[in-house]
């Protein structure tokens, strides 16, 4: 049972069709995007030929080179400097030192990919609010549930009065002879 529990769980979490929802928001976003690109690079493309054409391969090729000795340079540095060095208890240590850190770092990714998940998760769900209509709906639902607040105040304050009216209105017979003793009119 607790396998078919777990698969209609599974089955009713609506979060991963609310990401899907919320990547194609995103992706429609960044799609509305593109027409002001094509227009920034048909406007940048003439100059970048242009420049392109008046390059020298010569000086290409001579820059080519030079970043090619650099590398090589550095790469045989690093290599002398670890023939000097080498020390296996220390290359083991450094590599159980690495992969802890990657564990770490793999954790850390892992984290960070949830919360995105979830981010565009949610995303979807409001975008699948906003295409249904249900954005007004929840105001107007919090408008209702404010409102009955009011009313429940209002017509305690509208009991309050017409409680007070009824005692005001209402004479009792010591009332009725002081009020007649005065001139006023008996009450019906």
């Amino acid at each position: 049972m607790a396998i078919a529990d777990d698969l209609k769980k599974t089955l009713a979490d609506p979060t991963p069709l609310y990401f899907a929802a919320g990547t194609a928001d995103l992706a429609m976003q960044q799609a509305k995007k593109v027409p002001g690109l094509i227009e920034q690079l048909r406007a940048e493309a003439p100059a970048r030929f242009e420049a392109v054409k008046n390059t020298d391969p010569k000086v290409v090729q001579q820059k080519a080179r030079e970043a090619q000795e650099v590398v090589t340079a550095k790469v045989a540095e690093v290599l002398g400097a670890l023939d000097a060095k080498i020390d296996a208890k220390k290359i083991g240590e450094q590599a159980q030192d690495l992969a802890l850190r990657g564990v770490g770092v793999a954790a850390e990714y892992a984290v960070r990919a949830k919360e995105t998940y979830d981010r565009v998760a949610e995303h979807g769900e409001q975008a699948v609010r906003t295409w249904r209509g249900e954005v007004s709906e929840e105001i107007v639902d919090i408008a209702v549930a404010v409102e009955p607040a009011r009313e429940d105040a209002a017509a305690a304050e509208g009991e309050d009065k017409a409680a007070s009216r009824k005692t005001t209105t209402r004479k009792t017979p010591a009332k009725k002879a002081a009020a007649a003793e005065q001139g006023e009119p008996a009450e019906v």
